[in-house]
């Protein structure tokens, strides 16, 4: 059998290479994901070490692992593909290599093997620890650089790209990604006819319109707050609510306002630290106060302390550098160039900051002036229904002391304290606030009175509430930081100070005492960081194709997946930070590429040569994020209510969705225009999220969450159906079914028009049933 997995294989078409492959940039890292781990420098298996070229050559206890020239003569390919009498396929117990891999394993021994003849172990030659470099080559004239690059790896391969998408579509597609939302069908109509004029200029008006839009920042906020770990509770067991809403505030407006990234970075890991920190750039520093807290009583709080700053370390490791910073906790990183030592000097850079609240310790926050109270008109206010109360108090008073007359002791021990308190003052000595609150307990009938005293209640309550958000700040003379023995806090060994890995680029900064997390979030998008732009384009890109350049997203070390378009990526970074580390110049353009505006229609052709679309001859059909099925419902309703920022909301969820907590929150169901507020806003507990968005793969916000899940579930369905949510959402879009027609109500869930078919058959149904098909149609939730 494997002989026969062999010769089958072995008949498989070679990809239509026209370059030499490249050792270190597509054979040693692929080596290094699937083999090195058993195969490296200590104790190979079998005495075989595949982490230098000349050790492969070499070979271990079967014999040399390739032959240079001969791949059908190649042990390696053999035993990859499984087709080994004796041997079992490899890497042993895991995933095999996927063909295109093999494929690139094959041509390299094909072509000789070529690889350094000074190659060591210890040099860290892999691709993404180089500093990024845009290919000096052009393609034809006015060929747009995405394209460039995609086209040839499709030429290479021999396979045509599939064709644009229509103007619909496209329409549909550009406003999901960019703002989270579908268009109105008036957009829709102006779109296509711009586009019928001139494509290309029509998607690039359509594009900046959508950029300019306020809700761009939503959409792409999201995105960023995953990363966050973003959640507007505590977490672990008690999971009391937090107030850091205005950090996710911060996000949207940044966003909006295209904050170029590189400032976007150090306000976030270091606002407190600049001259004279704004409000909003004290704010910005939540992203660090996303760490979990645990307020339970008895705890060490030390302990978790330190777990909040491992978090924040190794959530910095993934967020800007891809890498798994955090495997060296414990001890030096297996695979990637981190010493524990270097671990522990990242976590020096955190450890100077206040308790954070676990246990109860103090923890900092920062007052965010509302800009929409009128303060000065609030205390007039304030001050104007008082004296109208005073004014008419005097003729009430004989009401209050007939009320008070006939009061038990009893009743008066059911009183609240500070009626109480009231009651044990002489009557010569009580003051109007003090009448006004005894006249208050039963003046229901009196509408002169009662109308004044309501809205001075408010006006006061208003006047004392005051908005917080959580921040991060140095604490006036810094901890000393010792590396943990095998991670354990109770086990201190040597002092470390603030530093960064030695494979990256070096750590400037001047001031004459330690580094501080200024000095780092710099270093983070220093020009000469390999890592940085990289990472961050790379998910960018996986937004708008459904998975990057580099499928690992969260991890560009040695066990990475090597880029499929490594000098695109190259380009993009390179682009980024030439750009002034503008993303709104980024994602216009990969939206004005053909790469991205192709039909996402599946293609047998690519069965053999691209079956994953790797090579991108055609777009990816993506099921929609949590939040965005949720919002594209309420739009399509015309439920939606658009209002940017504030505090949380509290749509409705099913009854008992609260009990799944150790402690069951309240969860008061909001009315009126909150209750159709975007899922951004949704109140959102780490130990019971709203079931709607778990079921549709919202992360836990437990962790940083670089890439979120797309599951397909018979959940998923039920949800839409019987969620009281989507069943609200479906009365709506009766209404319109009942009002507007059928047509138009299924236009405005996927854009289309409607086959002769598809209108017949729900024409057929009566409107709220119809209403439920069309809300629970895959391609409503889905972006083409």
């Amino acid at each position: 059998m494997k002989k026969t997995v062999f010769i089958l294989s072995s008949l498989m078409p070679l990809p239509m290479a026209t370059a030499a492959v490249d050792y270190a940039r597509e054979v040693k890292p692929l080596l290094a994901s699937a083999c090195v781990q058993c195969h490296g420098a200590a104790n190979p298996k079998g005495s075989l070490r595949l982490d230098t070229a000349a050790a492969i050559f070499k070979g271990g206890s079967d014999g040399p692992a390739v032959t240079p020239g001969k791949a059908d003569q190649s042990l390696l390919l053999t035993v990859l593909r499984g087709a080994h009498d004796e041997i079992p396929q490899m890497p042993y117990k895991r995933n095999p290599l996927a063909p295109e891999q093999i494929a690139i394993l094959q041509q390299w021994i094909a072509e000789g093997a070529q690889a350094p003849a000074q190659e060591t172990p210890s040099e860290w030659s892999h691709w993404s620890f180089g500093v990024p470099k845009r290919d000096k080559t052009t393609g034809p004239e006015r060929e747009h650089p995405i394209d460039h690059f995609i086209n040839a790896a499709l030429t290479k391969q021999g396979i045509e790209p599939s064709p644009r998408a229509d103007a619909t579509t496209l329409a549909r597609r550009l406003s999901l990604d960019l703002t989270g939302l579908p268009p109105s069908l008036a957009v829709v109509e102006a779109f296509t006819n711009e586009f019928a004029k001139n494509p290309a200029w029509g998607v690039y008006a359509y594009t900046t319109f959508l950029l300019d839009s306020p809700h761009h920042g939503e959409r792409w906020g999201r995105w960023w707050l995953d990363q966050a770990r973003y959640a507007d509770s505590n977490g672990y067991s008690i999971d009391a609510p937090r107030s850091i809403w205005p950090y996710r505030d911060w996000v949207v407006k940044a966003l909006n306002r295209n904050m170029p990234f590189d400032q976007f970075t150090i306000e976030q890991l270091a606002g407190d630290l600049l001259p004279k920190p704004t409000v909003d750039q004290l704010v910005a520093t939540g992203f660090h106060r996303n760490t979990q807290v645990n307020g339970e009583g008895g705890i060490d709080p030390e302990q978790f302390r330190i777990e909040s700053v491992f978090d924040r370390v190794g959530t910095t490791g993934t967020v800007w550098l891809g890498l798994t910073i955090a495997c060296a906790q414990c001890h030096d990183h297996k695979f990637d160039p981190v010493t524990q030592r270097e671990f522990y000097a990242l976590f020096a850079f955190f450890n100077n900051q206040e308790q954070d609240g676990h246990g109860g310790t103090k923890t900092s926050s920062v007052e965010i002036p509302d800009a929409k109270k009128d303060i000065p008109g609030l205390k007039r206010e304030e001050a104007d229904l008082k004296k109208k109360i005073e004014v008419m108090m005097p003729e009430r008073l004989p009401a209050i002391a007939q009320w008070e007359s006939k009061l038990t002791d009893g009743e008066k021990k059911k009183l609240k304290p500070d009626l109480r308190k009231v009651l044990v003052v002489p009557t010569e000595k009580r003051n109007a606030a003090h009448h006004r609150l005894l006249y208050a307990q039963f003046a229901f009938n009196d509408a002169e009175f009662k109308g004044l005293n309501d809205r001075l209640i408010d006006v006061e309550k208003e006047l004392s509430t005051k908005t917080t958000s959580l921040t991060m700040r140095d604490l006036p003379q810094p901890r000393e930081t010792r590396l943990f023995i095998k991670g354990d806090f109770t086990r201190p060994d040597a002092v470390v100070t603030p530093g960064t890995p030695h494979v990256l680029n070096p750590l400037n900064y001047t001031g004459s005492s330690q580094p501080t997390r200024l000095d780092l979030a710099r270093w983070l998008v220093s020009r000469d960081n390999p890592l940085t732009a990289r990472v961050i384009m790379n998910r960018v890109w996986q937004v708008y194709f459904g998975k990057g350049l580099v499928e690992t997203e969260n991890d560009f070390g040695t066990q990475s997946s090597a880029p499929t378009h490594p000098e695109l990526l190259d380009w993009l970074a390179c682009e980024f930070m030439d750009s002034g580390w503008d993303l709104k110049h980024m994602h216009l353009l990969i939206v004005t590429s053909e790469t991205y505006q192709r039909s996402s229609k599946a293609r047998k052709d690519l069965a053999i040569k691209d079956p994953t679309n790797r090579l991108l001859s055609h777009q990816n059909r993506l099921r929609m994020d949590a939040e965005m099925v949720r919002d594209t419902c309420l739009k399509a309703t015309g439920l939606l209510n658009p209002k940017l920022g504030g505090a949380p909301v509290y749509p409705p969820q099913p009854e008992g969705a609260m009990n799944v907590g150790q402690i069951k929150r309240p969860w008061p169901t909001s009315t009126g225009p909150d209750r159709y507020r975007r899922g951004l806003y949704t109140f959102f507990f780490r130990a019971s999220p709203h079931p709607a968005l778990t079921v549709f793969d919202a992360p836990d916000s437990f962790t940083t969450c670089t890439r979120r899940i797309r599951s397909n579930t018979p959940l998923q369905a039920l949800t839409m159906l019987n969620d009281p949510a989507y069943f609200e959402h479906a009365q709506a879009m009766a209404k319109v079914v009942d009002s507007q027609g059928v047509k138009t109500a299924f236009r405005l869930c996927v854009a289309r028009e409607p086959t002769p078919k598809e209108l017949a058959t729900l024409s057929a149904l009566d409107p709220l049933t119809a209403a439920r098909v069309l809300l629970n149609l895959d391609e409503t939730i889905t972006r083409e």
